[in-house]
């Protein structure tokens, strides 16, 4: 099981929650991020993609990473997406994976290669209006609600295909579902994560199956990040989004 080997082979901080171990984390910020860079992508199976999230930290520290060979990055906010984009190489491959709101899709729309996080009709009908308007077509992934937490976004199982059922999704043009994303609870207990990223799977699956069936594109299941990641590979996961294990522990007092 890749979760006994990551177990093995990786210290304790690796998939605790930094913010209640913050001893933990002070080392493997200390480790730089070529090092966990290549340590992680040592681990993942050919078929995952990694999203380096980079959310809060430094240009010089995406730098590194790319200069590493990474070119897939993910960011929260919109306003440092744009500004990161502006300053780095135009090679690297931008994810937005936050909440994002209508209003400011039109920012990101001309470079943006994926968006993780969305929700509702009235968002994938803002992206695709702003996609056309740059003759483009923006892949997304919906975003469902798997977490205890009601503080977290996305949609029920029910609203899912109550979206992809809706005339106003099959009109549109400019959008490309190509997946699924979720965030599982914010929590130690793992047997839940694993119940909770079980279940995305099998609902990926299912949407597959009665929506996509024949949409080679629909192949993005993006679940797990720095504290999750190795059960949610094991759990069916194609895509993970990984910021602390890389870049260390955020600055969140800049932003």
């Amino acid at each position: 099981m890749l979760w006994n080997n990551y177990k093995a082979i990786t210290p304790f901080y690796y998939f605790e929650y930094d913010a209640k171990y913050p001893i933990f984390a002070e080392k493997h910020t200390a480790m730089s991020i070529q090092t966990n860079l290549t340590s992680i992508k040592a681990q993942l199976p050919q078929h995952v993609t990694l999203v380096a999230v980079s959310k809060t930290h430094p240009t010089d520290s995406i730098v590194e990473a790319y200069n590493t060979g990474q070119r897939i990055f993910g960011e929260n906010k919109v306003q440092e997406l744009v500004t990161k984009y502006e300053a780095l190489p135009k090679d690297i491959e931008w994810h937005l994976i936050g909440h994002l709101q209508s209003n400011k899709v039109k920012y990101i729309a001309p470079f943006v290669t994926l968006i993780h996080s969305v929700d509702s009709i009235k968002l994938l009908d803002t992206i695709d209006k702003e996609a056309q308007k740059h003759n483009r077509i923006i892949n997304c992934l919906l975003q469902v609600h798997i977490a205890s937490e009601e503080t977290k976004f996305g949609l029920s199982a029910d609203e899912l295909e109550q979206l992809l059922n809706s005339p106003e999704y099959n009109a549109m043009k400019n959008i490309r579902v190509t997946g699924l994303m979720g965030m599982a609870t914010f929590t130690d207990n793992m047997d839940q994560v694993r119940m909770e990223f079980k279940f995305l799977h099998n609902l990926y699956q299912s949407i597959k199956k009665a929506y996509f069936a024949n949409a080679e594109w629909f192949k993005d299941l993006s679940m797990g990040m720095s504290s999750d990641y190795a059960i949610a590979i094991e759990e069916g996961s194609t895509m993970v989004r990984i910021g602390s294990n890389i870049f260390g522990h955020r600055n969140y007092k800049s932003n």
